[in-house]
C-alpha cells in the first residue's frame, strides 16, 4: 500500500476533512464538477478571443489559404527585421539551453536606449504578460481597478482573474475620459489602466494630458500606461514615459515588440517602473517567461531603427489609403494613432461574415460594446485595396 492510499476498510478522513469517511462514501471522477472547484470570479470570466487564424478560415469556408488576407490582429504586415531573423538563426545553436531568466542582454539594450537602470525593467511574454503581472502582484479580492469603456479587453479580464472589481468609466468621444477616471478612484482603487493609443478605437491623448493625470492620481494607486502602439506615433507625439518613472514611482509604462517591431509570434514585451515595483512583479513572474529566440530577436530589432521608421511611414500611408477609400464608400472611420482603423459598417456581425466569405479577416468588436464597428489592421497597399473592394461588396449585399 502506498503512503497516498487510505487504510483498507478504515473510516479514513483526510486531515481537516470534517469527519466525512472516504471509505464510507467514495467519489467517482464522474461525480465531481471540476469547473465548480474554481473560484466564482474565475468561472464568470469570458475568455479572450483572438483574431481568427488564416488556417481556420480556410477550413471553415474551403478557401485557399494563400488567397486569404488577415487584417485582424494589428500585426506588422512587413514581416520582421532581417536583423531579427539573423539573431534568431544564431540563437538556434543554443536550443538545448534554458534562456537567460534575467534577460541581461535585452535589459541592457533597453537600459541603454532609454538611459534607465536595468532594475527598473520587467520583461513579459508579450506586454499582456506585464499587465497580468501587475494585477497578480497588486490586486486582491475586494480591490478596485479603473479602466475606460472601449479599452483593451485584457484590463477587465486580468482584474477579474484576481477576484478584484473592475470599474469601467464611460468613454468620451470613444476615448478615455481622464477627468471621469480620476473621479472614479476610491480608497479601494489599486490600479488604473490607460491605453495610449487605445485599442480598438485608436484614440490618443497628448503627453501633457497624460502627465497631468498621473500627477493627480494618489501615490498609492498604480497607473499602468499601456503604450503597445507607441512606436507608430510621430516622435513629437510620443510621451517620454520612461523618463517620468523617476518622478512618479506609481507609474508603470508597458510596451511591446509585437507591433511596430514585427515580432508578434515571439511574444516579448516589457514594462518600465520604479525598482521596488519591478521587484514585486519579478517575484510573481514565471522564471523563463521570455524565450531565448524572443530575447535575441528583440535586441536586434531594438537596434534596427530604420526598420521601425519605415514601418511608421508605411503605416501612415496605409491609414491615408484606407481613409480615402472609406470616404468613397461613405463609411465613417475614427481618426487613429495606431496601426488599425475602427470602421462603422452598420451591422458589424453581418459585414464581418460577408468579408470572411471573401477571404478577408478583420476584427469584430461587439465585445467592446461596439457592435456596429469593425477594427481593420493597416495592411500592405494591395491588402488595403483588397479589403476596400471586399467591403464594397459586403455593404451592397
Amino acid at each position: 500500500m502506498s503512503a497516498a492510499e487510505p487504510p483498507q476498510g478504515a473510516n479514513y478522513s483526510p486531515a481537516g476533512g470534517g469527519g466525512q469517511s472516504v471509505a464510507a462514501k467514495p467519489r467517482a471522477w464522474g461525480d465531481v464538477d471540476h469547473a465548480a472547484l474554481a473560484p466564482e470570479y474565475v468561472r464568470k470570466i469570458a475568455r479572450y478571443v483572438p483574431g481568427k487564424p488564416v488556417e481556420e478560415l480556410a477550413r471553415e469556408y474551403d478557401l485557399d489559404p494563400a488567397a486569404i488576407i488577415k487584417l485582424a490582429s494589428n500585426e506588422n504586415p512587413r514581416g520582421p527585421s532581417p536583423k531579427a531573423l539573423a539573431a534568431i538563426a544564431t540563437a538556434a545553436a543554443e536550443l538545448t539551453r534554458y534562456p537567460d531568466g534575467n534577460a541581461f542582454a535585452l535589459k541592457a539594450a533597453l537600459a541603454a536606449k532609454f538611459a534607465i537602470p536595468p532594475e527598473t525593467i520587467v520583461l513579459g511574454n508579450g506586454s499582456n504578460d506585464v499587465l497580468e503581472l501587475v494585477t497578480h502582484a497588486f490586486l486582491r479580492p475586494g480591490d478596485h481597478a479603473v479602466y475606460a469603456q472601449h479599452a483593451f479587453a485584457v484590463y477587465p479580464l486580468a482584474t477579474q482573474a484576481r477576484g478584484a472589481t473592475g470599474i469601467e468609466v464611460p468613454a468620451k468621444s470613444f476615448g478615455h475620459d481622464l477627468d471621469a477616471m480620476l473621479a472614479a478612484i476610491t480608497p479601494k482603487t489599486r490600479v488604473v489602466f490607460i491605453a495610449n493609443p487605445n485599442n480598438p478605437t485608436g484614440t490618443w491623448h497628448r503627453p501633457d494630458a497624460i502627465k497631468a493625470f498621473i500627477d493627480t492620481v494618489p501615490r498609492d494607486v498604480l497607473v499602468v500606461l499601456d503604450e503597445a502602439y507607441n512606436e507608430y506615433l510621430a516622435p513629437s507625439e510620443e510621451a517620454q514615459a520612461t523618463e517620468w518613472i523617476a518622478d512618479y514611482p506609481h507609474l508603470i509604462a508597458s510596451r511591446s515588440f509585437s507591433k511596430a517591431y514585427g515580432l508578434a509570434a515571439l511574444r516579448v514585451g516589457y514594462g518600465v517602473m520604479n525598482a521596488a515595483v519591478a521587484d514585486m512583479l519579478n517575484r510573481v513572474r514565471q522564471p523563463f517567461n521570455v524565450n531565448a529566440f524572443a530575447q535575441a530577436a528583440a535586441v536586434a530589432a531594438l537596434a534596427d531603427v530604420d526598420y521601425v521608421t519605415e514601418s511608421r511611414r508605411l503605416n501612415r500611408e496605409g491609414i491615408d489609403q484606407l481613409d480615402a477609400g472609406l470616404r468613397k464608400l461613405d463609411v465613417r472611420a475614427l481618426p487613429t494613432r495606431g496601426n488599425f482603423v475602427l470602421v462603422n459598417v452598420g451591422d458589424g456581425a453581418r459585414v464581418y461574415e460577408a468579408l470572411l466569405r471573401q477571404g478577408v479577416i478583420v476584427r469584430p468588436v461587439g465585445n467592446y460594446g461596439l457592435p456596429q464597428w469593425l477594427r481593420v489592421t493597416v495592411g500592405l497597399p494591395a491588402e488595403n485595396e483588397r479589403f476596400l473592394a471586399a467591403l464594397a461588396v459586403a455593404l451592397s449585399a
